[in-house]
């Protein structure tokens, strides 16, 4: 923070669990857990639109090519997924794909490595509710109004004949991985592990904690899918372009700095309780960072120059800044990072190869 310049505004930096690492007053509980953060403060990338940073950010591509690259969720969960696992290899919670579907796009991998969602955001509430918890439904897996468990059997049944016959007359890469999906989706359905969702399981007092809105609530469904050995999971913070603040930018990040801060913090707790986190590599970013000066509508701006992502959890040595931006926070000064630095970091922390490739089917 660049609390003796004046593109630092109105926060205040408090000490943390590190000696000489600091943060935002809005994050107090992170400030309690930052022995496990690694904090890279020397982040440059090349793409300043919402939809163009997103494709970069979660692909390590820059948007335009012919090739429809992964996502990272895609990619990583590939290399990591158990094939005897009931529950989907990657499980993303309150995403906004509206703002680049490719982006989030298992691409050339096919369908069978594509994100299974819960509650996808297309621009409903994000807020905490005023009352109760946030609902964290599974997106497609009720059942259609008017349609009974018997009704659906005979769905399945009637399908799997025919897909049996089309299969033996056609065996397509395509077919095959769209079959492989949704005899997963079915095996999903009749297992127990559907339980990981259904959050009446816990303690009022642990959803509390995690917080009562869709980012605290998403990342309880993430410990209990990690607990069953998700590989990957990915939970959103903000209805759609939430950190978007180019207006009244001090109000609404202290709101969302609330979210992150129980969420996050309650998320490593729970994990290192669990003597899950060792394992369990934590990555916190957006598409690019906001600028230091503050425009006239007390906002800041898109600004990928210069911005900051965190580290944390297995694989990672925390308590430490890495990198570094100069007085006025509007160029990096040390260490400076970009994008494919970021996601072979963290490939590298899962024990995946960053320089593993993947074949299109056209070779």
């Amino acid at each position: 923070m660049k609390v003796d310049h004046a593109n630092g505004g109105e926060f205040k930096e408090i000490s943390t669990s590190v000696a000489g690492l600091k943060m935002s007053e809005h994050l107090p509980k992170l400030a309690k857990q930052a022995q496990h953060l690694a904090v890279v403060r020397s982040v440059t990338t090349r793409e300043g639109d919402h939809a163009r940073g997103t494709y970069l950010m979660r692909t390590g591509q820059r948007p335009g090519s012919p090739v429809r690259f992964p996502t990272i969720g895609s990619a990583l969960s590939k290399e990591l997924l158990d094939p005897q696992l009931a529950l989907p290899g990657y499980v993303s919670i309150n995403p906004s794909p509206q703002i680049n579907p490719d982006a989030f796009s298992p691409g050339f991998l096919g369908p069978r490595y594509a994100a299974a969602t819960v509650g996808a955001n297309n621009g409903g509430p994000a807020t905490p509710p005023a009352e109760g918890f946030a609902e964290m439904r599974v997106d497609n897996l009720s059942l259609p109004q008017g349609v009974t468990s018997q009704r659906a059997q005979r769905r399945v049944e009637l399908w799997d004949t025919l897909q049996k016959d089309f299969l033996g007359h056609r065996r397509a890469a395509a077919a095959e991985a769209q079959d492989t999906v949704y005899r997963r989706a079915l095996r999903l359905v009749s297992s127990d592990d559907v339980e990981a969702f259904d959050l009446s399981q816990e303690p009022d007092e642990v959803r509390e904690a995690y917080g009562r809105g869709r980012f605290g609530q998403g990342c309880l469904v993430a410990r209990r899918l990690i607990e069953r050995g998700v590989p990957f999971v990915e939970v959103t913070l903000g209805n759609g372009l939430g950190w978007d603040t180019h207006q009244d930018n001090f109000n609404l990040v202290e709101r969302l700095s609330g979210e992150l801060d129980s969420g996050w913090a309650t998320l490593m707790q729970e994990l290192e309780e669990r003597g899950l986190l060792a394992d369990t590599t934590i990555l916190w970013m957006g598409e690019f960072g906001r600028t230091p000066q503050i425009n006239e509508m007390a906002g800041r701006d898109h600004f990928p120059t210069a911005w900051t992502c965190v580290f944390a959890g297995g694989g990672i040595r925390g308590g430490q800044a890495y990198g570094a931006t100069n007085r006025s926070g509007m160029e990096v000064a040390d260490g400076q990072v970009n994008e494919a630095d970021i996601l072979a970091t963290l490939c590298a922390a899962q024990g995946v190869d960053p320089e593993t490739e993947n074949y299109t089917d056209l070779g």
